[in-house]
């Protein structure tokens, strides 16, 4: 009998046999759940996705409120969720689809491949999740699957042409010709439940017997440990400026540029250096306000270590200041797209 037949039988025997409680974006399924869901899980867990997806989708149930909505109300609704360029492009995407293709998902794999934040795992999610179409999915949990049961030396976040090649030949193997969602989501479910990356439950895994890591008592040793990049320290400081007028707190935040952390989210004026930040006050005639220097906050990106050390300033009156940014009410919050230490420092003023 053909390997991969086996493979992929074992797969929806354990399936149908030890059936996942549904997430939220399962029931009822559609394209545009399926969508929302799959830019949120990428590079987030699960746990963490499932609030955000139930918020995003009482928000916005369909593409086209998304399309409607200004870009800092769904900004505000990603606050905390990280890599804002995904949420960026949801919009940019669901606009498109309300312009060109009148509010309903192409279903064709080019098409969705062509818009923008949407790669071909997750067009092919879209459509093989949704409409159950012959598409394989390659999302880290399937790529910790191959590699394990294959000994494949491969890092998992490699993307180098010759390894993404090998691992969607492989996936595309394995896909039964019926069953296709099905099969998808329970290769999914297995690497996020069963082939985990640091506690991997081998003893339920129904791979187990041809697993070639498992049988050369090796699992831990795949994928392999990519060298982890050397964190950059990097130091800033924040001129956080309050203006207490009629028992009204306010505070003054920058829209940031598209460009760099945070891009489109609205924060603190920033600076490299105290000498560059007492500059700017001598420049807006602020030098001699009196400032407290509040308690430094350590927030750890992708690849920086930052320290955040925040000055508060208080002034008399607005400042005559023309940059793109607002006055945040304390007792009556807009709603804008924040950094999360941002937020937790909004939250303790």
């Amino acid at each position: 009998m053909d390997q991969n037949f086996i493979f992929s039988k074992k797969i929806l025997l354990w399936y149908r046999t030890f059936r996942i409680q549904d997430l939220p974006w399962q029931l009822n399924k559609t394209m545009y759940k399926t969508w929302l869901s799959e830019i949120m899980l990428q590079q987030t867990q699960v746990k963490t996705v499932i609030l955000y997806y139930e918020r995003f989708i009482r928000r916005f149930p369909t593409i086209i409120q998304l399309a409607k909505a200004e870009l800092d109300e769904i900004l505000f609704l990603w606050s905390g969720l990280g890599y804002y360029t995904r949420a960026r492009n949801l919009h940019k995407t669901a606009k498109i689809i309300v312009n060109h293709y009148q509010g309903n998902f192409p279903r064709d794999f080019d098409k969705l491949v062509a818009l923008p934040g949407i790669g071909k795992s997750t067009a092919g999610a879209i459509l093989s999740l949704t409409l159950d179409q012959h598409y394989p999915i390659l999302d880290s949990n399937i790529k910790r699957i191959l590699i394990r049961y294959y000994t494949l030396d491969y890092y998992l976040s490699e993307n180098k042409s010759e390894t993404n090649n090998t691992l969607w030949l492989l996936s595309k193997q394995l896909l039964p010709t019926l069953e296709i969602s099905a099969f998808n989501q329970a290769m999914m479910d297995l690497g996020r439940l069963i082939c985990t990356n640091t506690s991997p439950i081998c003893n339920h895994c129904p791979l187990q017997e041809d697993c070639q890591a498992f049988l050369t008592h090796r699992v831990h040793q795949y994928p392999k440990k990519k060298p982890q990049k050397k964190l950059i320290k990097k130091t800033i400081w924040l001129l956080v400026l309050l203006l207490q007028q009629y028992q009204t707190k306010k505070i003054w935040l920058e829209k940031r540029s598209y460009q760099g952390i945070w891009g489109g989210l609205f924060c603190f004026p920033e600076f490299p250096s105290p000498n560059m930040l007492n500059i700017w006050l001598s420049k807006h005639n602020l030098h001699n306000n009196p400032h407290t220097y509040l308690p430094s906050l350590k927030h750890k990106l992708s690849n920086i270590d930052l320290e955040i050390k925040p000055i508060l300033l208080n002034l008399c009156k607005k400042l005559n200041y023309t940059k793109n940014g607002i006055w945040y009410n304390l007792s009556n919050p807009p709603i804008i797209g924040l950094p999360k230490p941002i937020s937790v420092m909004l939250q303790k003023l």
